[in-house]
């Protein structure tokens, strides 16, 4: 693979965990009280799985099992592979703080619906109203992300892609030292080509 391609396919921008948790605090200075937990919620969720925004608005609660200790996530909500082959059924178990915040925001949320995040005008937000979320909370934040070039961005770039990308991050240097591997079978790539493609340069050395 050329030098050119493989800029083209490698990660631009992600966030470093202490970006995430200053997201998570502004969602409770952003937007109407009412969807302060929701807005929390679904940040959460994205970091800790790595789920796309597309597979995030199409979450049912009945995909969350066990407590809401884990996510479902049938084949037919997740994006096919780049071979436009279908990915299989996963299951995600989550982190705890994930798991009790999704049970306190289920227990208090304005709206009932199947969805498991519901907007103000309907029973599903959609992925542009998780990206304009996703955009205020960091322009409150003043989160400036990480760069592919060692730059510092906008607050503008964050999206919620950029938490997926944040999510290898997170896992590639944390102490008890995932391996390629480990984040491939959370983002669900088919091949582990792809994840070293995408992420081995936010690796730290």
């Amino acid at each position: 693979m050329s030098k050119n391609t493989d800029s083209k396919v490698r990660a631009k921008v992600w966030l470093r965990p202490n970006q995430v948790d200053a997201l998570r605090s502004a969602c409770y200075d952003v937007g109407a009280d009412y969807l302060q937990q929701r807005n929390e919620a679904m940040i959460a969720l994205m970091y800790d799985t790595g789920v796309r925004v597309g597979e995030l608005v199409a979450i049912d609660v009945d995909h969350l099992r066990d407590g809401n200790t884990a996510l479902y996530l049938p084949t037919s909500i997740q994006k096919d592979y780049p071979t436009d082959s279908s990915p299989p059924p996963a299951t995600l178990e989550l982190a705890s703080d994930v798991s009790r915040l999704l049970s306190s925001y289920l227990t208090n949320r304005w709206k009932n619906s199947d969805a498991l995040f519901p907007s103000r005008s309907s029973d599903r937000i959609t992925t542009e109203g998780v990206r304009n979320v996703v955009n205020k909370l960091a322009i409150e934040a003043g989160v400036r992300p990480y760069l592919l070039d060692g730059s510092r961005g906008k607050p503008q770039q964050v999206t919620p892609h950029a938490l997926r990308h944040s999510v290898a991050y997170r896992m590639m240097n944390a102490e008890d030292g995932n391996e390629l591997y480990d984040v491939r079978n959370r983002l669900r790539h088919r091949s582990i080509t792809t994840t070293e493609q995408v992420y081995d340069h936010i690796r730290r050395r």
